[in-house]
C-alpha cells in the first residue's frame, strides 16, 4: 500500500476529538500537514501531534504533492471555498457538517467532486453508532413494516455561554438547525427516505452570550411529511436545562411502523428498544457484535469509551474508500440532501408556512 497523506484544515476540538484519533487507526496513513487561520490554535495542534508542516493559509497546503486528501473542520462559511479549492487540485475531501452555507454551494461541491472523480464524504458522525447501524439494517430488512412516524429529539444544556463562531450568522449560517439537527435530518433520510414538505419554527432565546452578540437559533422544530407518506417530528435545543451535553444528554430517535416500533439513543450504543404491533410494550434488543464497528475497521470496539471511539470509524471509512476507489458513506450527496431540508426549514420559519422540498 502507498501511504496516504492527509491535511487537516481546522484544528479545533472536533479535530482533536474525532479526526486525529480516527486517522491513527488507519494503516499507511499520515497526517502530512495542519492548517488553521488562528495561529494559537495551530500551534497547540502542532505541539500535540508533532506534525512539522503547518500553515495558516490553506492554499499553501493544497499545493503539496504529499497531501492526497483533506479533512475540513473550519467554520461553516469556509467549507465550500476550501472544498472546491481542494477538489480543483485533485484532493479527496472529508468535510464537517453542514457541508455548505446553502443548497447552491452544496450542489457545487457535489458536482465538482463527481466531475473530478475524487472521494467525497460528509461528517455525519452519528451514522457510525453501532445501534444506528443495526437499526438501519433492520429497517432495510423490512422489520419496521410500512413506516408511519419518524421522530427525533436532541436536547442539550449549553446555557448562555459564548459559542464563538457558532453564534455568528455570517460564519455559521444556522445555529441549532445546522449544528445538531442536521445529524437527525440525516437519520430521517437514512431510515425513512426523502422528505416531501415541511413546516418549521426556530427561536433565538439569547441574543447575547457572555456579552457577545448571538444572531442564530438556540431551538428548532420541524414537522415533516415524507415521500413515503410517513410523518416526522424533529426537535433540537441548546437550552434544555439539566440535560447535560454531548453523549450524556438526550439524543433520541423513534420509528413507528405497521409491524413494530424501534427506539434508538446514542447513549445506549449497544442496544435498541423495540415492540411489535399490538404487543405489551417495548423491550431491549441487543446490538450484535458484528455491528459494533464499521465493516473492515481495525478498531477494537472493546477498547476505550464506546461513546467516543465509534467516531474513529469515520476516518477509516474515508481512507478505505480512497484506497479502493469507491464512494464514501455518507457522501456529499447526503450532505446536500440535509442542506436542502435546512434551507427549506429556514424559509418556512421566516414565512411561517409549509415549504415543498426539491424533488
Amino acid at each position: 500500500m502507498k501511504p496516504i497523506g492527509v491535511a487537516i484544515i481546522g484544528c479545533g476540538g472536533i479535530t482533536l476529538q474525532n479526526h486525529l484519533p480516527g486517522l491513527a487507526i488507519c494503516p499507511e496513513t499520515k497526517v502530512a500537514a495542519l492548517c488553521d487561520r488562528d495561529g494559537a490554535t495551530l500551534e497547540r495542534a502542532r505541539q500535540q501531534t508533532g506534525v512539522s508542516v503547518v500553515s495558516t493559509n490553506y492554499a499553501e497546503i493544497l499545493k503539496r504533492d504529499d497531501v492526497h486528501a483533506v479533512i475540513i473542520a473550519t467554520p461553516n462559511e469556509s467549507h465550500a471555498p476550501i472544498a472546491l479549492a481542494a477538489i480543483a487540485t485533485g484532493k479527496h475531501v472529508l468535510c464537517e457538517k453542514p457541508i455548505a452555507m446553502n443548497l447552491t454551494e452544496a450542489k457545487q461541491m457535489v458536482d465538482a467532486a463527481e466531475q473530478a472523480g475524487v472521494r467525497h464524504m460528509t461528517a455525519f458522525t452519528y451514522r457510525f453508532v453501532p445501534a444506528m447501524r443495526y437499526l438501519s439494517h433492520l429497517v432495510q430488512a423490512g422489520e419496521l413494516g410500512l413506516p408511519y412516524h419518524y421522530r427525533s429529539c436532541r436536547l442539550q444544556d449549553w446555557g448562555t455561554r459564548n459559542l464563538g463562531w457558532r453564534q455568528v450568522r455570517k460564519l455559521a449560517g444556522t445555529g441549532e438547525l445546522g449544528d445538531m439537527l442536521s445529524h437527525r435530518i440525516d437519520f430521517a433520510h437514512l431510515l425513512v427516505g426523502p422528505m416531501k414538505r415541511l413546516v418549521a419554527s426556530t427561536r433565538i432565546w439569547h441574543s447575547l452570550r457572555e456579552g457577545a452578540p448571538s444572531d442564530l437559533d438556540d431551538w428548532v422544530a420541524i414537522l415533516a411529511e415524507f415521500q413515503s407518506g410517513a410523518t416526522g417530528v424533529l426537535e433540537s435545543s441548546k437550552l434544555a436545562s439539566g440535560r447535560n451535553e454531548s453523549w450524556r444528554s438526550l439524543d433520541y430517535v423513534e420509528l413507528n411502523g405497521s409491524d413494530r416500533s424501534f427506539v434508538f439513543s446514542t447513549g445506549e450504543w449497544n442496544q435498541l428498544q423495540t415492540g411489535k404491533a399490538g404487543g405489551p410494550g417495548l423491550a431491549t434488543l441487543p446490538v450484535p457484535e458484528e455491528f459494533w464497528r464499521w465493516p473492515g475497521s481495525p478498531r477494537d470496539p472493546k477498547q476505550g469509551d464506546p461513546l467516543v471511539t465509534f467516531r474513529y470509524d469515520q476516518a477509516w471509512e474515508f481512507i478505505d474508500a480512497i484506497r479502493h476507489q469507491r464512494p464514501c458513506c455518507p457522501s456529499f450527496h447526503d450532505g446536500a440532501r440535509a442542506q436542502a431540508v435546512t434551507d427549506a426549514a429556514l424559509r418556512s420559519s421566516a414565512e411561517r408556512s409549509w415549504v415543498e422540498l426539491p424533488g
